[in-house]
């Protein structure tokens, strides 16, 4: 099929995302920082109430011209999800939480986190953990179902590197060459569930997190071993390496590299992939693996996060066996603060997909924002967005997304809308 050229070249997205790399200074999280927005107001109840609060929200109208979809504009990898202007949803996820001082150092603490997606309700976390017991004194143990997170690239809605969601219990905290390692079981179930899946999944994970391992540079390791009832594929398991350096190149730009790899029933963050469906039909593993590069910054007004995101799909049986699916990710998302509460975004995307024996799919989307926020870093929330998107994909796209955006093979589409979005912790 011929290749259909795109209005973006991949030479222009690229010079996109090389200019981003050498032309700002990344934002690094100061724990001395008071906090600000939201993040403060969660504070002031938190003192004034004992609770812990923390949580995240994002919704607004969303529209798009004629009969074209409102957002969801990518080929479907973990890596192509450009979310500015792409999201078109309504969520909510609100923590509480309170922590128990049952003195001499003893503490223990209960979580509940429920969530609405678009009008459907369910839990996110809820959990209990205890620390500062006498043999164990720097070590937090916790059961239940909880996030247990590293690291995300937030312009692509991944957490990269995480374990948690399901039932499980863990300990974490345990000191390791300047480092700390958290170790963690788990089910296959969780709360929405209800423990309903075939597999009678089981894994074991860990995480050993922010090792200095050079001037500026802190690497952390996970793994997962998989265990369980699987008709298709290997049990299975998974391996990632995470390096961030700070004054990368040039003095206060951030990087983070990120390798993984996995087999089997393992996803490439160590979690389950491809349980069996809620019908109990069988479904298969896959080898797997990824590397990204992305940075983030802020220098004056100008703020952002860019990446170059690489990764592979091979299932070990089924239909698809050993068919090969090759992702490619290349963007980035800039702000520029133009008064005190106001700043412009712009957010580039160009992905791609190749799978074996078809023609190499393409997408690229881009959009235009003006947003309001109580100041104009990248990172502060709550953001009020007024975006305009624009998104463009090829023939080999179109049909592989015909029942979505491709439909009667269009390859072109607008999308336009309102939306706020807000974190507080």
């Amino acid at each position: 099929m011929k290749r259909q050229k795109l209005k973006l070249s991949t030479l222009g997205a690229a010079a996109f995302t090389v200019s981003l790399l050498l032309g700002g200074q990344a934002r690094a999280a100061d724990p001395t920082e008071e906090p600000t927005g939201a993040d403060a107001v969660a504070k002031k109840i938190s003192t004034a109430t004992g609770l812990d609060l923390w949580g995240y929200a994002r919704g607004g109208f969303y529209g798009a011209a004629g009969s074209q979809p409102k957002a969801g504009y990518q080929l479907g990898g973990d890596l192509q999800h450009y979310r500015l202007g792409n999201e078109g949803d309504n969520y909510i996820e609100f923590g509480l939480g309170r922590k128990f001082d049952l003195g001499e150092g003893l503490k223990w603490g209960v979580y509940y986190m429920p969530k609405v997606y678009n009008g459907t309700s369910g839990t996110a976390q809820v959990y209990s953990d205890i620390s500062g017991l006498e043999f164990a004194p720097n070590l937090s143990f916790w059961a239940g179902q909880r996030f247990h997170r590293i690291q995300d690239v937030h312009i692509l809605d991944n957490w990269v590197m995480e374990d948690g969601d399901n039932y499980g219990a863990g300990v974490d905290g345990i000191a390791v060459g300047g480092g700390k390692l958290n170790l963690s079981v788990y089910s296959d179930g969780n709360s929405d569930n209800h423990n309903t899946s075939s597999n009678n999944g089981k894994r074991m994970n860990f995480q050993l997190v922010d090792l200095p391992v050079n001037p500026g540079g802190l690497l952390s390791l996970t793994g997962g071993v998989i265990g369980g009832s699987y008709a298709l594929g290997k049990k299975g398991g998974a391996l990632g390496l995470l390096h961030n350096q700070k004054d990368f190149l040039v003095k206060g730009l951030t990087n983070s590299l990120f390798l993984q790899a996995s087999n089997g029933h393992a996803a490439l963050n160590g979690k389950f992939y491809n349980l069996d469906d809620v019908n109990g039909v069988a479904q298969a593993g896959a080898k797997q693996a990824r590397i990204i590069e992305a940075i983030n910054w802020q220098v004056g007004k100008f703020g952002g996060q860019a990446l170059v995101g690489y990764q592979t799909r091979t299932p070990d049986s089924g239909p698809s066996d050993g068919v090969k699916t090759k992702d490619l990710s290349v963007g980035g998302r800039v702000s520029y603060g133009v008064a005190r509460q106001v700043k412009l975004l712009g957010e580039v995307g160009l992905t791609s997909r190749a799978i074996d024996g078809q023609d190499k799919q393409r997408l690229y989307k881009s959009t235009a924002a003006v947003a309001f926020s109580p100041n104009t870093d990248f990172w502060t929330r709550p953001e009020f967005r007024v975006y305009l998107t624009r998104a463009n994909w090829n023939d080999a796209a179109a049909t592989a997304n015909s029942s979505s955006f491709g439909t009667n093979g269009r390859k072109s589409a607008t999308s336009f809308g309102v939306q706020m979005e807000v974190w507080w912790q």
